[in-house]
């Protein structure tokens, strides 16, 4: 009697079932259930095309034969990020091969979405395959501009709250807990061979690499750690009054993205700065509290 093989996984489950572990909500039970269905189709991709950026896929090979990618050219990211790009833009104009974009498609022609968002974070996984320093803060923020942004003008657009306005502190918002996942990520990003604190600082600071291979942090890392970390806090402020210009639940979503940044910073520091022996994470107390004077207006 031979022993019956595992099931491949769900491609779908698989990759929606990572919501639970994510920094931030993504699409929490308050809100209604229309705003969530959509969330999730949009979180769906975003969190596909960052696990292939990554080689964080499920086992198998199951997404590669999805988009139409040979076995020889599975663990070729860019290849795949290619071939997620021809899918996607089947959303838009046909009926696309992998089941996460047949989901997003209803939310695409519901709320008249556009190929943009969705074309920056495939762009900004492509450039993590091909750049893996930056040398300058605009740098950064230029790739934060592809990394992160989007998602907020999806939540925006998906919502119905988009303004020009909102447009503008969503960013703020989203570069600020980029940046922030970035700090909390030194060790991990390191072991990528990826660095997201840019060149220039590390120099101001006397930071070399070898200085963030290390188990504990030293005082330059540490203090340009907390320049950077004071960075994404003014971004964070700048971002703040999104909160306050929409109502009802959309408040509450957006009340706990930014009070995941601020609880996330307040970590970091709790942790005097030294993020390299692992993320240091803001516990649901403070993370209550963050929200909570956010929601009073008075933060």
């Amino acid at each position: 009697m031979t022993a019956a093989t595992d099931p491949a996984p769900d491609p779908v489950r698989a990759t929606l079932d990572k919501a639970a572990s994510e920094n931030f909500p993504v699409a929490p039970f308050f809100l209604p259930r229309a705003w969530r269905d959509d969330l999730m189709a949009v979180y769906g991709f975003a969190r596909l095309v960052d696990d292939i950026g990554d080689g964080d896929l499920a086992p198998g090979g199951g997404d590669a034969r999805l988009l139409g990618v040979s076995p020889d050219e599975a663990e070729d990211r860019l290849v795949l990020l290619d071939a997620f790009e021809t899918d996607l833009r089947r959303v838009f104009d046909g009926t696309p091969r992998h089941p996460l974009l047949r989901r997003l498609q209803p939310t695409v022609r519901r709320h008249a979405l556009t190929p943009e968002p969705f074309l920056g974070l495939i762009a900004a996984n492509r450039q993590d395959q091909l750049v893996t320093r930056y040398e300058t803060y605009d740098d950064l923020l230029a790739y934060c501009e592809l990394s992160a942004n989007p998602v907020g003008r999806l939540v925006l657009a998906v919502t119905g709250t988009s303004t020009p306005e909102r447009i503008r502190r969503s960013d703020a918002v989203c570069t600020a807990l980029q940046i922030v996942e970035h700090l909390q990520d030194v060790a991990e990003d390191l072991g990528r061979d990826r660095i997201y604190l840019p060149a220039q600082d590390m120099k101001r600071f006397h930071v070399q690499e070898r200085d963030l291979a290390v188990k504990t942090a030293g005082a330059s890392v540490r203090a340009l750690v907390a320049y950077e970390a004071q960075r994404a806090g003014d971004l964070l402020n700048e971002g703040a009054p999104l909160v306050g210009s929409v109502h009802g639940r959309l408040k509450l979503l957006l009340a706990g993205f930014v009070a995941g940044g601020r609880a996330a910073i307040r970590a970091i520091a709790a942790a005097e700065f030294d993020v390299l022996p692992g993320p240091p994470e803001p516990g649901t107390l403070r993370l209550l509290r963050e929200a909570g004077v956010i929601l009073r207006g008075k933060g």
